[in-house]
């Protein structure tokens, strides 16, 4: 046996399933309810698998240097079975995770939950803070906008919006921060009234959206009875920074 495999050592289930034990405990005497924080760790769980496939698909399936033929070869195809197979688990994760959610895998868009809401608040408020300066707005209010935007993804879509934030912040970054400079904290126009989510984190959450699905977040916001004068206003801020 090789040093390296020696120092080797995988967890077994007894230690797995005692650090989830453990870390479920913890989140108990944090307030955090056992299916929440089973969902939080389901959605880790199929993060590491998606990027143990993710490395093993791209150089993990290069041979050693030196290898010839006819190993590299069978490196490549048993490489290709292990990503593949890891892909399929990191799927069946992601599908566990966000089943044990309300409404359930079957619903194609279930109620929006509590986890759902807080984890779409923690993905754009650092956002936010990349263009403005935090103006927060009533927490009630703040939910409500967050739930109108959330019930136009299903779960896996929930579970993959803060990326969808970030990849829309990125890809409009010029156009965001002129709408910020005009309409946000600092410019000219008052917080109050129709551009009043333009001071608030939500507000970015509501573009990605009216950029992506506008007639779905239109009818989920008359739902929620929202004011339309909110929505109208991001829509005017948005036109004028194209």
């Amino acid at each position: 046996m090789t040093a390296a495999r020696e120092e080797r050592l995988p967890l077994d289930a007894a230690s797995v399933d005692n650090a989830r034990t453990t870390l479920l405990q913890l989140l108990a005497r944090a307030g955090v309810f056992s299916g929440d924080a089973e969902e939080l760790m389901g959605l880790v769980e199929a993060g590491a698998l998606a990027a143990a496939h993710r490395e093993l698909a791209g150089t993990g399936r290069e041979a050693p240097p030196g290898s010839g033929e006819a190993y590299a070869t069978g490196w490549r195809d048993g490489s290709r079975a292990v990503a593949e197979g890891l892909a399929g688990l990191a799927d069946r994760a992601l599908r566990t995770a966000v089943a044990a959610g309300p409404g359930g895998e079957q619903d194609a868009r279930p109620p929006v939950g509590r986890m759902e809401i807080e984890r779409a608040r923690v993905a754009v408020v650092p956002l936010y803070l990349s263009f403005s300066e935090e103006s927060e707005l009533d927490p009630e209010v703040t939910e409500q906008v967050l739930v109108a935007v959330l019930a136009t993804m299903d779960a896996r879509e929930r579970a993959a919006y803060p990326g969808t934030l970030t990849a829309f912040a990125a890809g409009h970054r010029g156009r965001l921060e002129r709408l910020y400079a005009a309409y946000g904290p600092g410019g000219p126009v008052a917080i109050h009234g129709r551009y009043t989510l333009v001071h608030s984190p939500t507000g970015l959450a509501v573009l990605e959206r009216l950029a992506a699905r506008p007639g779905e977040l239109r009818a989920e916001w008359d739902a929620a009875e929202l004011p339309p004068a909110w929505l109208d206003g991001l829509t005017r801020a948005w036109d004028d920074g194209a």
